[in-house]
């Protein structure tokens, strides 16, 4: 017995089709509203923005900048425009470029989401990426938030990266779902895997893994546990009194220390 595929994708994924009125030049920031192709012949949308100038870059071509850029994938609700604020933050406090996409079927990208297809959106971000000529192609950094973590991690197990970052991680779907439906058996239901834990101890890459320890969704034992499996080099930092959507706002200023100080010893 398995669950219903339309009801365990329910389960998992909650994508928010409303495009929104808000983009990045509200704060005035400029970027490139990018539609870039999957292997599948999907148009998938995204957002890049050029990190925020602090000095010019020197000894490099016209156009070109020597900063690291975030790959950044979401959780699993909503899209884009309803992470406006927080890449507002980023920008003014962390000197690095970011690229955050919709997968499949959220925002303005094509399709239908799953698990395989949240994959190959990845593949094709970092594709994306290796088109561009203003920027490193050695300084790209996967940066995950919760079901973006597990993305993360697969993208890092299959292709090459500077770094990862990790924030509000989860093990596997199996272990989530022991979890939220402990009366249920998860794992003669569940095909959906997303199975961090297992692959994370074959990344070779600096890894800073973050959690809120008040998360009622993703228990902060999940990190700790991603965390111990993890290769060195490897930092973790606990947020004190952060649940699990406002991590970037409960953790202040100390929480964007720890990114620009993890970016700034690559």
């Amino acid at each position: 017995m398995i669950f219903p595929r339309f009801i365990e994708k329910g389960l998992i994924f909650h994508p928010d089709k409303s495009k929104g009125i808000a983009t990045p030049d509200v704060y005035g920031i400029k970027y490139d509203d990018v539609t870039f192709q999957t292997e599948d012949g999907l148009n998938l949308h995204g957002w890049f923005v050029s990190g925020k100038k602090s000095s010019p870059d020197a000894d490099l071509p016209a156009g070109r900048t020597d900063r690291h850029t975030l790959l950044w994938f979401h959780g699993n609700a909503g899209n884009i425009n309803h992470r406006l604020d927080n890449l507002k933050m980023i920008y003014e406090r962390v000197p690095v470029n970011v690229f955050i996409i919709d997968y499949r079927q959220y925002g303005r990208s094509e399709g239908k989401v799953s698990e395989e297809g949240t994959y190959l959106d990845a593949r094709a971000a970092l594709a994306y990426l290796h088109s561009r000529k203003d920027i490193n192609q050695e300084k790209i950094i996967f940066f995950g938030r919760s079901l973006g973590s597990a993305v993360a991690v697969h993208l890092a197990l299959e292709e090459q990266c500077r770094a990862l970052i990790l924030e509000t991680p989860f093990t596997s779907i199996l272990e989530m779902g022991k979890k939220l439906y402990p009366y249920l058996p998860v794992r003669l239901l569940l095909k959906t895997k997303y199975d961090s834990l297992s692959k994370i101890r074959n990344i070779k890459v600096p890894i800073l893994i973050m959690h809120g320890d008040k998360d009622k969704l993703v228990p902060f034992e999940h990190g700790k546990r991603l965390y111990d499996m993890a290769n060195e080099p490897k930092e973790f930092y606990t947020i004190p009194g952060a649940g699990h959507n406002d991590t970037h706002i409960v953790g202040g200023e100390e929480y964007f220390e720890v990114i620009k100080n993890f970016v700034n010893k690559l």
